[in-house]
């Protein structure tokens, strides 16, 4: 599969954690840990990043900015989902909004890797 692809698939697979974050805030339930989800390897995307992708373009500058944008995105959705899971819903569904934390990050992720696509 192609760079290009690749991006394109996680870009989609990324977009709908939203909604399974919204999901574990409603129902204090998730298939997954806090832990897993923090992990940014964990993903398909993540470990094409890691293992995956051309060797040479891991110098590229638009490779190294993905993947700590990447890596912040799963922290923040482990973060999301910890509080999801604790009793913490209302904090949770204020990173989630229009205006909070992870959905900040994760549209700066969607853009730079959009940006990152167009480059290539």
């Amino acid at each position: 599969m192609s760079t290009k692809d690749e991006i394109e698939q996680a870009i989609a697979a990324h977009a709908q954690w939203k909604q399974r974050l919204n999901d574990a805030i409603e129902s204090g339930r998730s298939d997954w840990t806090p832990s897993e989800v923090r992990a940014d390897c964990n993903c398909l995307f993540g470990k094409w990043l890691y293992g995956g992708i051309d060797p040479r373009e891991k110098s590229s500058k638009s490779y190294l900015k993905i993947l700590g944008m990447h890596a912040l995105f799963h922290r923040e959705a482990g973060t999301v989902l910890e509080l999801a899971l604790s009793g913490g819903q209302q904090e949770a569904k204020m990173r989630v909004a229009i205006g909070g934390v992870y959905l900040k990050i994760s549209s700066e992720l969607t853009h730079a890797m959009k940006q990152w696509q167009a480059s290539l």
